[in-house]
């Protein structure tokens, strides 16, 4: 048995809560159970209990064994001077407060509702994906919306922390933000981190004085993804490297270390193709974050997003090589990632910042996307469980990390 499960019991009272007494056999009355302590010292703070005619306030500390309290050396720490009951699995020990007085203490063990401990017990030996799996489908309609919602929540919150920093680094650019994670999400897996890389040392106050000019865009965002370094016999290649020499030294740009990764990729995906894509987006779009923070629906993201890569690129996948011809246009399937992985996220925390409360818009968005497909939701698949929109794939890739 761990310490978590008794700390579950006394935070949600999972006990026979009528006639409790102590060791010492007085009546325990709880007021409030305190708040759960996630750090060092006593397990709950600002509890409030009545023990005989006495109200006490003061912290709660639970051990398995009350024997616990000498082996962690509690009695020598004054963080526990103010423990107001001692709460434990078994009593195999008196505890003594500072002023040498037995400190009250409550057993879990005889009050424990037995379906309680036989529940713990199955999840604690259960070897399956998720230990619920044979529980999951006795769960109503009601409890799994207002659970998804909650779950949404928390990822929103969790993500946007992340956000909150770079817009700490940018001093509150929310257009420097935006085309940072613009930049990490257009690299997918393969490359996020080395296209964030390009956007942060090119800087968007640098980027922005060059819109809308889409060959000058293209020619920078490849030029700082170092693939533009070497002697090429193609003349797309060598306008771009002569474009980029000049706004290296126009805007004292630094040299790139970044290394794009080709391998393993779909030729759609590459680098090349999705930073030409990138070029395009903000070419044809000067007040980008304006536009983002409009959006309601897919139809709007559609008509911001759906943006080709240079003409070059209809034939070319990487410099030198031709191909058929084909348009290199973002797919439907890619905005929908930029709208779960940037736009909602962006739209939520930018409300959250103005005081404002955009949840409901937040939902919808979500329900009108198509739920994503990977590890994670083809297990929950497989337990049919219902995953139709991105709002249950979000929120069950949540519950599940």
């Amino acid at each position: 048995m761990q310490e978590d499960f008794l700390h579950h019991l006394w935070q949600y009272q999972k006990i026979d809560s009528a006639n409790l007494k102590t060791v010492s056999g007085n009546n325990l009355q709880v007021l409030k159970v305190g708040q759960q302590n996630q750090y060092a010292g006593p397990d709950f703070f600002n509890a409030q209990i009545i023990i005989g005619n006495q109200k006490w306030a003061g912290n709660i500390e639970i051990h398995l064994k009350s024997s616990d309290w000498y082996a962690h050396n509690h009695q020598q720490d004054k963080n526990y001077d103010t423990i107001i009951l001692h709460v434990v699995w078994e009593d195999d020990v008196v505890v003594f407060d500072k002023n040498n007085n037995p400190i009250e203490t409550l057993v879990l063990k005889n009050i424990t509702q037995k379906f309680v401990f036989q529940n713990y017990q199955k999840l604690i030996q259960n070897k399956n994906w998720i230990p619920c799996e044979n529980e999951i489908h006795g769960i109503n309609n009601f409890t799994w919306s207002f659970w998804k919602t909650q779950l949404i929540i928390n990822r929103l919150t969790r993500k946007t922390k992340v956000f909150e920093a770079i817009l700490e680094k940018t001093n509150h650019n929310w257009e420097a933000l935006l085309f940072e994670l613009l930049a990490k999400n257009f690299g997918l897996k393969m490359n996020q981190q080395a296209f964030l890389s390009v956007a942060q040392n090119i800087s968007f106050l640098v980027f922005k004085k060059e819109i809308p000019k889409k060959l000058t865009l293209e020619a920078l965002l490849l030029g700082q993804a170092n693939l533009l370094k070497d002697t090429l016999e193609d003349g797309y290649y060598q306008q771009l490297q002569q474009e980029f020499q000049y706004l290296k030294h126009k805007h004292q740009l630094k040299t790139s270390l970044v290394k794009m990764n080709f391998y393993g990729i779909r030729p759609a995906g590459f680098p090349t193709i999705r930073l030409s894509q990138f070029a395009s987006l903000y070419s044809q779009n000067s007040t980008l974050f304006a536009k983002i923070i409009k959006i309601k629906t897919i139809e709007d993201a559609q008509k911001i997003f759906l943006v080709s890569a240079s003409e070059y690129w209809n034939t070319h996948y990487t410099f030198c090589k031709k191909s058929g011809r084909q348009t290199k246009k973002i797919t439907n399937s890619f905005i929908a990632l930029l709208l779960i992985n940037v736009v909602i996220p962006l739209k939520y925390l930018y409300a959250k910042s103005l005081g404002e409360d955009n949840i409901q818009d937040v939902l919808a968005l979500y329900s009108s996307l198509p739920s994503e497909k990977n590890g994670i939701i083809n297990k929950f698949v497989a337990l049919k469980i219902e995953v139709k929109t991105a709002l249950d794939s979000q929120s069950l890739i949540e519950l599940k990390n």
